[in-house]
């Protein structure tokens, strides 16, 4: 187990984004992450650094804004999404493996109402620059984020690199795609069906949780196995951005497994 472990609480931490920088992989059609210092120690005795980057890079946070019109952004997100209790459910998937509601329903720990939720399919294990990790990744039905709509969920991540299967979304021939030109043959050759058949619609899923206000976070990854199929406390914060689609984020989790860390009363100590 990688957790850090608090010697004063107990508490054991857990990380769950991926490192993020200059060469962390970018969607098709999206710029790469750039990167200089502007200011360095040899010269200046100091370090600046300057950036120019999509915010849909490495592990990140999409608020309604953006897919809803007028909705939420980055910085408006309540506070109650960005820290809370929840669960990691172990929902293993393997190329263009589509999660279910009958997925989420099965899974163990049960999700409870208000829970943070955590979808691992095991493709965090794939993340890089590769024709695999974006074009033949698993995603979530429309159904399963009905699913978790209707328990009133705080937030919903995934280790994808997409809240959807990729046919869903412009890497295939949706709205302005196809950004991957060998998706929809190749996929259509290996499975004898014709992809918008099977995925009619343009981001479903992704569009149904956050028209319900429930904010979303790709790419999760780091230490996230350590805590298959186990009940955490997680922390993710966007910057305070009012008017950001998304935001990279650092994820985290805690669990504390003696039971005897509690939150401070805040009352003053004399």
């Amino acid at each position: 187990m990688n957790a850090v472990v608090d010697p004063y609480s107990g508490l054991q931490l857990f990380e769950l984004s991926h490192v993020w920088g200059v060469g962390a992989p970018s969607m098709p059609g999206d710029d790469d992450v750039r990167m200089y210092r502007s200011v360095k120690h040899a010269q200046h005795g100091v370090m600046t650094h300057r950036i120019r980057m999509v915010m849909h890079s490495g592990t990140h946070m999409n608020a309604p804004l953006h897919l809803v019109q007028r909705g939420a952004a980055v910085g408006q997100i309540a506070l109650k999404h960005l820290f809370g209790n929840g669960v990691v459910l172990s929902v293993p998937k393997g190329m263009w493996g589509l999660v279910t509601a009958e997925d989420l329903e099965a899974a163990a720990p049960g999700v409870r109402r208000g829970d943070f939720v955590v979808i691992v399919t095991g493709w965090h294990h794939k993340y890089s620059d590769s024709l695999e990790y974006f074009g033949d990744s698993p995603g979530l039905s429309k159904e399963a984020a009905e699913w978790l709509a209707a328990r009133e969920v705080k937030l919903v991540a995934v280790d994808t690199p997409q809240v959807d299967h990729p046919l869903a979304t412009s890497l295939g021939s949706h709205r302005g795609g196809p950004l991957m030109n060998r998706l929809v043959p190749k996929y259509e050759e290996a499975t004898g069906r014709r992809a918008k058949d099977d995925f009619p619609e343009w981001n479903a899923a992704h569009k149904t949780l956050l028209a319900a206000g429930i904010p979303t976070i790709e790419q999760v990854g780091g230490d996230v196995d350590d805590l298959l199929g186990k009940r955490a406390t997680f922390h993710g914060a966007p910057w305070k951005w009012d008017q950001g689609d998304a935001c990279p984020v650092r994820f985290v989790a805690m669990i504390d497994p003696g039971g005897n860390c509690r939150i401070d009363s805040g009352k003053e100590v004399d």
